[in-house]
């Protein structure tokens, strides 16, 4: 078969978490996902288009290391861009994070080439994020 697979877009996305509860509110609370299923171990959001699963370290005899941390120099995950639907919406999301204590990056503008401005964040665990902003058409 010399065909590719055809592929329409992501169903979800699942972070390995250090405690569940704790990235289930980060992710409720700051980027406006909602509870979808709770699995005690894992729980599924959503925000309507993207479904978000927080899950425990899949091999339970495994042990994790103390304060373990992701990095995004390890093989794996570098982080996921999160759309928002202009530089005005990036700027107010800006506005919130630093009213509610969330550390982020600067807003920046990644040139013609792109086309997009990107704004950093970190969640619990560390797991670097994203927020993108298209420029104006």
């Amino acid at each position: 078969m010399s065909q590719s697979i055809p592929i329409s877009g992501i169903h979800h996305v699942t972070l390995t978490v250090a405690d569940v509860a704790r990235s289930a509110d980060f992710y409720e609370r700051h980027l406006g996902f909602g509870p979808l299923v709770d699995l005690g171990a894992r729980r599924l959001l959503i925000n309507g288009s993207i479904i978000l699963a927080v899950t425990l370290p899949s091999d339970p005899t495994t042990p994790v290391p103390p304060d373990d941390r992701f990095s995004e120099n390890r093989i794996g995950l570098d982080h996921i861009s999160f759309r928002v639907e202009s530089l005005a919406a990036m700027e107010a999301a800006a506005a919130y994070l630093d009213e509610q204590g969330v550390s982020r990056g600067e807003i920046r503008d990644l040139g013609a080439g792109f086309r997009i401005y990107v704004m950093s964040v970190r969640d619990p665990d560390n797991i670097q994020l994203e927020l993108t902003a298209p420029y104006a058409a």
